[in-house]
């Protein structure tokens, strides 16, 4: 679901930089006064998981289209919500700027769109109360299918308000979000299948890393330092090796855009902040479309998926590191 440049105008890209970066701020605050170190390692492994899982782009089933992971209700269940939309603003701000997924005008509506939802309304109107008499295996699958499914369907539908609020396309509103809801209610359910299979696994072997519940009665299989290795090991193997196996079909947003206008992308605007946006974009992405440049080689999308990946790994754990130290320099 990362828009282009194309759908939003200035007026609403600004507003929604504006709406993201309060919720950054209000999620920096929120961890600067936790000084939980441990999300450190976490938010560093789990932001490069959610990067190379949402390369492996799965096809559904008689529609044509495909979809990827989000990541924002596995984050939020293991970061909690402030540090799970941090985590996820990361590997969208990498995305953007390395790879050219997502335009750098519409970042601040696409962080919206991608975290927030399922970050702060997938938690704490769902997660946290479906979890409030304890943890088990079926309520772990209900919070995660039904956060998943309700935080696509927010977004989908916040990708056509924005680009009907824009007025710089053709989509019609009906139309649009006529496609754009049952497709994404698809994807939605597949990642939260996928979500409450990660978690059933965290479950059993560190369910101490389940936010939100009470979980004294469950005792902890695996070390914490093995959990995470086996995290980021896997976020490796899928990013270097499964990412040649995503499917080619338009992802959910291009599908709908597909049926109205029989093209995936819109034209992008070369005046103004679009223009300015789309030039250090083009700048900045070393790895476009996630391959070398002017290369078709398979070597580009591993490179890609495992740079990424460490890059993620570094900024988001990085980032959570400032931010605790931080504060321990100033009561010192």
């Amino acid at each position: 679901m990362h828009m282009a440049d194309a759908l939003v105008s200035t007026a609403v890209a600004g507003t929604m930089y504006a709406c993201t970066a309060g919720v950054a701020i209000h999620s920096v605050r929120t961890i600067d006064r936790e000084q939980d170190t441990k999300k450190i390692p976490i938010m560093g492994v789990m932001g490069a998981f959610v990067f190379a899982a949402q390369m492996i782009n799965f096809s559904i089933p008689g529609t044509g289209s495909s979809g990827h992971l989000s990541g924002a209700m596995m984050l939020t269940i293991l970061l909690g919500p402030q540090a799970g939309f941090l985590t996820l603003l990361g590997v969208l701000l990498i995305q953007a700027l390395l790879f050219a997924d997502g335009g750098l005008l519409v970042l601040g509506a696409n962080v919206w769109n991608m975290a927030f939802y399922g970050c702060f309304l997938g938690y704490y109107c769902i997660w946290k109360p479906i979890m409030k008499r304890g943890v088990t295996r079926k309520k772990i699958w209900i919070g995660s299918l039904l956060g998943s499914v309700i935080a696509l369907q927010l977004g989908a539908f916040s990708v056509t308000v924005m680009t009907t609020l824009s007025g710089i396309t053709s989509l019609p509103f009906t139309a649009f979000v006529t496609a754009m809801q049952p497709i994404h209610l698809a994807i939605g359910l597949v990642e939260g299948g996928i979500t409450g299979a990660i978690i059933s696994f965290v479950y059993e072997v560190r369910p101490e890393l389940i936010k939100g519940a009470s979980l004294e009665s469950k005792s902890n299989l695996f070390s914490f330092k093995k959990t995470l290795i086996i995290f980021g090991i896997a976020a490796l193997f899928i990013g270097g090796i499964l990412s040649y196996a995503a499917s080619s079909h338009p992802d959910g947003l291009e599908w709908s855009i597909e049926q109205l206008t029989g093209e995936t992308e819109l034209l992008e605007q070369e005046g103004g902040l679009h223009g300015i946006s789309g030039r250090i974009q083009e700048k900045c992405s070393i790895l476009p479309d996630y391959g070398f440049k002017n290369s078709e080689s398979v070597a580009g999308t591993s490179f890609a998926g495992i740079s990424g990946a460490v890059m993620v790994l570094l900024i988001c754990g990085g980032t959570c590191h400032v931010i605790t130290r931080r504060k321990g320099k100033i009561n010192e």
